[in-house]
């Protein structure tokens, strides 16, 4: 095939291409804008159902929104008391063990390292190792060491900033789109033309109660999960049963996996030497695997089934394809996405393929 304008064909596809990597750089720079604005609206559809439901009751919707972010805002206060105190507290009582060990002379890691290795490894020339150590340790360059442990300070100290302030953007966007919901969904519709508009309005809301219901079961599962943590652990003795509480809480909204991962740090932590014991982590163990398995068969199917109906499988798949893509986000939303995939399989897809 002969081609007529050559160099108009070449100039209009180099254009095309350099449009494409324009598209794709951009979407790359605003990935924290498009996360941050993703998150708001997944926490803004899990709070306007409280929302209405407040609404149906008899208060006006500013009303409405002014005691549900009165709620919101309270619970993680509280949390924040709650947790910051302890965290500091422990902190500061591990640093002055640490001082005592230091000051008292009977802190000698090397030395119980070396009795260690000759205790374990009874063929093994401890001599040779620990030498080969304080080589290693001579060589190295204390001014470059310090320069990587400053490094990593600021690392981490920029990270907390950026976090505090990814937050404080979130909830500012959540609390303007939950404000602003029914003037977004009516923006949207008018979009679609007048003669499909009332089933694309009936499929939306469907996907946005469905999505709504999922967070707000997610939420009651943690917490149950933490309140009865927190119970538990006050009662078996366990180290810091308010801040595992708050663990137990945080991990329960991540589906699948968020229980199990709560779970096993909860236990570590109950094995902490002068905090913990071994009998204590022992009964969390089999307090966590008793409520894991009430909470998979019993808790979970009750609340989520009422929110979102999406197979087993397709759950699973969901999830870990979610968090490949965009992390702990996109395990989040994975199950309302294919929930609200399902809604337009089942009522748009099937029906049109049944009419031919």
């Amino acid at each position: 095939m002969k081609i007529q304008h050559p160099f108009r064909t070449a100039l209009i596809a180099t254009l095309g291409v350099g449009v494409g990597l324009m598209l794709i750089t951009s979407l790359e720079t605003l990935s924290t804008v498009l996360l941050y604005v993703g998150t708001a609206l997944f926490l803004s559809l899990g709070l306007d159902p409280l929302v209405t439901w407040l609404s149906r009751r008899g208060l006006p919707r500013w009303a409405a929104l002014l005691v549900t972010f009165a709620a919101v805002l309270a619970v993680f206060a509280g949390i924040i008391l709650m947790v910051v105190p302890i965290i500091v507290g422990q902190v500061t009582q591990f640093v002055n063990e640490i001082q005592k060990l230091v000051l008292s002379g009977t802190f000698d890691p090397i030395g119980a390292l070396s009795d260690w290795l000759r205790t374990t490894f009874p063929l093994l020339d401890v001599e040779l190792v620990m030498q080969y150590l304080n080589d290693a340790w001579n060589s190295l360059d204390v001014r470059q060491l310090g320069g990587s442990v400053g490094g990593l300070l600021i690392g981490v100290g920029s990270a907390i900033v950026s976090g505090l302030t990814g937050a404080l953007i979130v909830l500012i966007l959540t609390i303007y789109f939950t404000a602003s919901t029914p003037s977004l969904k009516a923006a949207v519709y008018q979009l679609v033309p007048a003669s499909k508009r009332p089933r694309f309005i009936d499929l939306a809301e469907q996907i946005t109660a469905s999505v709504g219901y999922y967070v707000m079961g997610q939420v009651s599962l943690g917490a149950i999960n933490g309140v009865l943590s927190a119970i538990f652990l006050s009662i078996i003795g366990a180290p810091f049963p308010a801040v595992l509480a708050v663990i137990a809480f945080f991990f329960s909204l991540i589906p699948l996996v968020g229980t199990l991962t709560g779970s096993t740090i909860i236990v570590l932590v109950c094995l902490i030497p002068q905090l913990g014991s071994p009998l204590t982590a022992i009964v969390a163990l089999i307090w966590y695997v008793i409520y894991m398995q009430v909470e998979a068969y019993l808790i979970s199917p009750r609340i989520m089934n009422r929110a979102v109906s999406v197979p087993g499988a397709v759950v699973v798949i969901a999830a870990l394809a979610g968090g490949s893509l965009l992390g702990l986000l996109g395990a989040l939303i994975a199950i309302p996405v294919a929930a609200s995939i399902l809604i337009i399989y089942r009522q748009v897809i099937i029906p049109q393929q049944n009419e031919r």
